[in-house]
């Protein structure tokens, strides 16, 4: 099941940030005294009593503002209500209630959601006392907290949870299926990829951006291996959120990546790589899934790919060639990714590109035994040492300690030595006799304290 989201919306310097901290945990939101500080959402997971969410910060709402950089916030806040289970509406018990609340309260009250008044800043008898004021708003009963201490957090946690729709409390009954999304950026083919995937009109196709609003989980067979299928939306009601294209696309491919195991990123062929595309490749490797991309409308390119009398003609492999060039030169971070080259309307390459996000799901789990792991990475430092004003970069030990991605840990003389450049030397010399295609690997290195007992 998807997770269920919770946006945490108000006005500027209310305390949303350091509720969002608070909330998850540990700092990741910027918190300053100053307004205007968030400006893109944020998103996160909690898990309270056993039910696990994703907690949406957002920037500071002022509806009646024209600048340019305001109107993009607020766009965001109403992106993030729009999708939200749960809204926690935050004020300021120290200001009181103000006008900007007022109005914000006034579009709440007509979310088809419900809606949490979360009263911050209530760090006294007074101002908890005060903060009765904001019964004023309309939105129901009030919750009194204090972000910054602590205090009230889990009532309110207890409040968020029980408030989740019923669909949101059932199993997952496709914990053992590989888990591929579908993620790229708007009107690049992905419902009719997935359409051709699963043989039938799952999901609605339209030349117009914005048909799939939302994302459409679909388990299905293939050659006995179960598997998951999410499909992403591209943007939501262009009309209303014009301008917002990509902080939609965004959100949504990072909700998709976090919930997959391969992230099947496609790719327009007829127009080549965009800077879309290149931000959520970028977002596939941060999340440390396994990537293919699909390179579709391959047939827009290379017409031999469509029938002719029944027979497909032989595909322009330089065309390929020069393509592949390309997207390696653009996305150089990405280069673990295979490409295939697909046309979801004529149904070309659809099983490749299926069987290859399998093969990226299993690469993406494979763990080198711990005496192979040491014996190439001392082969491969002997090859070629790493050398530093006269010091020689010394591996005393490595082990895997965990995949999804594959992680090698490096014991050694000095982790600061590690040169990016060294461990993507490293790294290639891993690919190179493992199978790690179409998945991340992360290399990190620590000082080895006693040599000795680390290799113990």
């Amino acid at each position: 099941m998807s997770r269920p989201l919770v946006a945490v919306v108000g006005r500027p310097n209310v305390g949303k940030s350091t509720l969002f901290n608070r909330l998850i945990g540990h700092r990741v939101a910027i918190v300053e005294d100053t307004p205007g500080i968030t400006r893109d959402r944020l998103y996160h997971t909690v898990e309270w009593t056993g039910k696990t969410f994703t907690v949406i910060d957002t920037g500071g709402i002022i509806l009646n503002e024209t600048d340019p950089l305001a109107v993009q916030v607020r766009a965001q806040a109403e992106i993030a209500m729009e999708e939200a289970e749960v809204i926690i509406f935050v004020v300021d018990a120290m200001d009181g209630m103000t006008s900007t609340d007022q109005d914000i309260a006034n579009v709440l009250r007509a979310a088809p959601r419900p809606v949490i008044v979360v009263v911050n800043k209530a760090d006294n008898p007074r101002l908890l006392q005060d903060a009765a004021e904001f019964y004023g708003l309309g939105l129901g009963d009030i919750n009194t907290i204090s972000a910054a201490h602590g205090h009230g957090i889990a009532d309110l946690l207890d409040k968020v949870v029980s408030l989740f729709p019923v669909e949101f409390d059932q199993e997952d009954t496709d914990s053992d299926a590989i888990k591929l999304s579908i993620i790229g950026r708007p009107n690049v083919g992905k419902s009719s990829l997935m359409n051709a995937i699963l043989g039938e009109e799952r999901v609605i196709v339209s030349p117009i951006p914005g048909t799939t609003r939302d994302s459409i989980d679909t388990p299905f067979e293939w050659d006995g291996q179960e598997l998951l299928l999410i499909d992403t939306a591209g943007i939501r009601r262009s009309g209303k959120i014009q301008g917002t294209v990509e902080f939609y696309m965004v959100m949504r491919a990072k909700s998709a990546l976090e919930r997959s195991n391969v992230g099947m990123l496609v790719i327009d062929g007829s127009v080549g790589v965009m800077d879309g595309d290149k931000r959520v490749a970028g977002m596939a490797q941060d999340a440390g899934r396994a990537c293919i991309i699909v390179v579709n409308k391959w047939d827009l390119v290379d017409p031999n790919v469509k029938k002719a009398h029944g027979h497909r003609q032989r595909a322009d492999r330089d065309k390929m060639e020069k393509f592949t060039e390309k997207f390696r030169k653009d996305c150089p971070f990405l280069a673990y990714a295979p490409l295939v080259f697909a046309s979801a309307t004529e149904n070309f390459s659809i099983n490749a590109a299926v069987d290859t996000a399998i093969t990226a799901s299993q690469n993406h789990s494979h763990r080198i035994p711990t005496g192979e792991l040491n014996r190439l990475i001392r082969d491969a430092t002997e090859r070629r040492p790493l050398m530093d004003h006269g010091r020689t970069f010394k591996v005393y030990f490595a082990t895997m300690p965990r995949v999804h991605p594959p992680t090698v840990l490096i014991f050694c003389n000095d982790a600061e030595m590690l040169h990016f450049s060294y461990e993507r030397y490293l790294e290639n010399q891993l690919r190179k006799t493992y199978p790690l295609e179409g998945t991340p690997i992360r290399i990190q290195a620590r000082k080895a304290m006693n040599k000795d007992r680390e290799r113990n």
